[in-house]
């Protein structure tokens, strides 16, 4: 009996160790430089109302930012990423009037990603998901204060992606990452909606990331 409790045993234990080596390395986490060049879409009923007031298209500033990355991989191909960052200050300009306000947006993106060669030293991935920015501390120059302006506050879009992770050891890569991301709100003056403007941004990563 005692033979058979110890194979017992050891069978479980075989087991255990084995489910815990499987569940090893599932995380990955990066951080990324991150320079995002907005597209700066005027839709034709924006620019239709902004003519009228004697202005061109309105755009906001491209920047650096910093990025916080969370991925966990339920095979060694497919995973999941959460790309996250601070609520990140932009100007807001329209040609013929400068700039006209500013405002912060934060725009948390979840991404499906597939790694075509996990085991490799080169590891290059894709990824397609959804993206939900909320837009807040709107704040309005003198020059646009007849127009009373507002921005639609929360946007969602599609995200696609494309990377690689360069390994350096075990756990450590440097990786960059290229999104192009569904960003967009409308615009209104006087409580009236004048138009849709689009972000839409191009977003070009470099960093470095950690798998445990």
């Amino acid at each position: 009996m005692n033979a058979k409790l110890i194979a017992v045993a050891a069978a479980a234990l075989s087991l255990v160790a084995g489910a815990a080596h499987a569940q090893q390395d599932n995380w990955l986490v990066r951080v990324r430089a991150v320079n995002l060049d907005s597209a700066n879409t005027n839709n034709a009923q924006l620019k239709g109302t902004l003519a009228s007031l004697g202005a061109t298209e309105a755009s906001i500033n491209n920047k650096w930012l910093p990025e916080f990355d969370i991925s966990y991989f339920f095979t060694p191909n497919i995973a999941a990423e959460l790309i996250l960052t601070y609520p990140q200050k932009q100007t807001l300009s329209i040609g013929g009037l400068g700039k006209v306000g500013s405002f912060k947006h934060l725009p948390p993106t979840l991404t499906a990603q597939y790694h075509f060669i996990p085991n490799g030293q080169f590891r290059p991935y894709v990824g397609l998901g959804v993206n939900y920015t909320n837009i807040s501390s709107v704040k309005w120059e003198s020059n646009v204060g007849p127009l009373d302006l507002n921005l639609k506050r929360n946007s969602f879009g599609l995200a696609a992606q494309v990377g690689f992770d360069f390994m350096l050891d075990k756990n450590w890569s440097l990786n960059v990452d290229v999104k192009k991301v569904q960003i967009g709100t409308t615009v209104s003056s006087k409580g009236t909606d004048i138009g849709k403007f689009k972000v839409d941004p191009l977003l070009v990563g470099v960093g470095v990331g950690y798998r445990f």
